[in-house]
């Protein structure tokens, strides 16, 4: 995966598609993320991203509800058209 094309999940509009990249924070941020289902390559669909307001995004058929701070963490790319 190519790091120029790589920006924060907070930067993402609603209604946009991404894949996961990374996830730059710590062990515990980490293994909540990972139980969330956000995994390497997991395709994600920003729901909503209104300020103010909570930041919605769809993983894997399921809503989760993140705070602003955990998104700007969330490096995502965008996603391969081979669907």
């Amino acid at each position: 995966m190519q790091r120029k094309d790589v920006k924060p999940l907070s930067a993402v509009r609603s209604g946009e598609k991404v894949r996961l990249a990374a996830i730059e924070a710590g062990r515990s941020l980490n293994s909540r993320l990972i139980a969330m289902g956000l995994v390497p390559n997991v395709e994600i669909t920003v729901v909503s991203n209104n300020h103010p307001g909570p930041f919605v995004i769809m993983v894997k058929s399921s809503k989760v509800v993140l705070g602003r701070g955990m998104a700007q963490k969330i490096m995502v790319s965008a996603r391969d058209h081979e669907e």
